[in-house]
């Protein structure tokens, strides 16, 4: 915004389905997805409305994650997910696994996938393990010939 960029912000659960097809170049959902009601919906119409979408998520797969539910036996709180389970807008819990076979199976095509850990990025092959979050470019459906 400070550098002249319009920026819309809103309810992607309700707003999205309001913007024409094709309204923008680029369409983000950043650490969203896994707080929307019907998140296959909201992607639905991120691809709809931009020609490229960006989504972003915690990766509730993280080693962190899963060792705070084997040994504590509680739900965790991180650095990215540092609410209560009472408290917390999530209720999805999304990794990066569950999502590469949620857009394989819509088949909608991913363009490039980065994986963090802190500030450092990750490889992709045990990303679900290492990565406490992902960032997904992704363009229209693959076409089926």
């Amino acid at each position: 915004v400070s550098r002249g960029l319009s920026v819309i912000q809103g309810d992607a659960d309700i707003d999205l389905a309001d913007y024409p097809d094709a309204s923008f170049d680029y369409a983000i959902l950043s650490q969203t997805l896994q707080t929307a009601r019907r998140p296959d919906v909201v992607l639905d119409h991120l691809l709809r409305v931009g020609r490229q979408a960006f989504v972003s998520f915690p990766n509730f797969a993280h080693w962190r994650v899963r060792m705070s539910l084997l040994w504590g036996g509680r739900m965790p709180v991180t650095r990215l997910l540092p609410e209560q389970w009472f408290d917390t807008p999530n209720i999805h819990h999304v990794t990066i696994e569950d999502f590469r076979a949620f857009v394989k199976a819509r088949g909608i095509e991913v363009q490039g996938a980065w994986f963090l850990s802190g500030d450092q990025q990750t490889g992709s092959v045990q990303a679900n393990l290492l990565a406490e979050h992902a960032v997904f470019q992704l363009g229209g459906l693959v076409r089926k010939d």
